[in-house]
């Protein structure tokens, strides 16, 4: 099943719902999931691209919050390790408390495919309090994204997460350095609504994608994790990647990026990558 590209135009909330262009999952059941071809990854048609998998845990610890209550809290910190091969395949997320707490906590969600643990990621949540008195720190915007040309990612990496994309550089994209808007008309899950949160983070691997240093028809280089730290949650349907890459010289590299909404930086995020030529080359 053919992906289309996303239209050139903004995509408000409402419009997001209502236009119903597709979902990265349907649910099965309370913890089940089955992909759809628009999850599809970059590095092999037959797997998940990590991105949509990622603001899927997210939905599903929301969902693990919500069911019981308590002091409303906020994820500041997310690290998910990729422990395996992510199939294009029905997938069970299951999510836990580790460290209960009115004011900290953590969680921890485990995504199996196949009956074999996939994906572990542990989330830090802090109690939400009023400190704009004393708030402070880089501030910088990027561009808008409506004033920006879409850049067709499809030339560089197939798979139908990426044809499902709307990517707006700032600039003209270069090996290693990168800054762009990225959205998506797609749901999360067909027919249920996800938080801002789950939304922006369902896209921030993207970024491993969008400063390539060497051409991955040629050299490899999947990141093994990812790890996004917050210092106010973002908004929006737009997420912001100001993106560097760097290749060292051992078989590492390094995927750093400065997280944006449209109203500035909201975080960072940190992706570890093994660098391997490709066997055929």
């Amino acid at each position: 099943m053919p992906c289309e590209r996303p239209a050139d135009r903004k995509h408000g909330p409402e419009e997001r719902h209502s236009v119903n262009p597709g979902s990265y999952y349907e649910r099965i059941d309370d913890h089940r999931y089955k992909p759809t071809p628009h999850a599809g990854g970059a590095w092999a048609l037959d797997e998940q691209h990590f991105s949509p998998l990622g603001g899927l845990v997210v939905h599903a610890i929301d969902r693990h919050l919500a069911a019981r209550p308590g002091p409303g809290l906020l994820l500041s910190r997310i690290s998910y390790d990729i422990l395996g091969r992510l199939a294009l395949d029905e997938c069970e997320i299951r999510v836990a408390t580790v460290r209960p707490g009115r004011t900290i906590e953590l969680v921890e969600a485990v995504v199996r495919i196949a009956d074999r643990p996939v994906v572990r990621a542990r989330a830090w949540l802090l109690a939400a309090l009023d400190t704009s008195a004393v708030a402070g720190g880089p501030d910088e915007r990027l561009a808008p994204p409506d004033s920006l040309a879409p850049w067709p990612m499809t030339d560089v990496w197939p798979g139908g997460y990426i044809a499902s994309l709307d990517v707006r550089p700032l600039g003209e994209p270069r090996p290693g350095r990168t800054t762009a808007w990225v959205s998506t008309p797609l749901a999360l899950v067909a027919g249920e609504p996800s938080s801002p949160l789950a939304s922006y983070l369902a896209l921030v691997d993207t970024a491993n994608g969008i400063a390539v240093r060497q051409p991955p028809t040629a050299w490899m280089f999947p990141n093994v994790d990812l790890t996004v730290h917050l210092h106010r949650p973002p908004g929006g349907d737009w997420t912001g990647l100001d993106t560097t890459v760097t290749f060292g010289p051992t078989g590492q590299g390094l995927t750093s990026t400065v997280l944006h909404d449209i109203d500035g930086p909201v975080g960072h995020a940190q992706q570890i990558l093994t660098v391997r030529p490709r066997p055929e080359h």
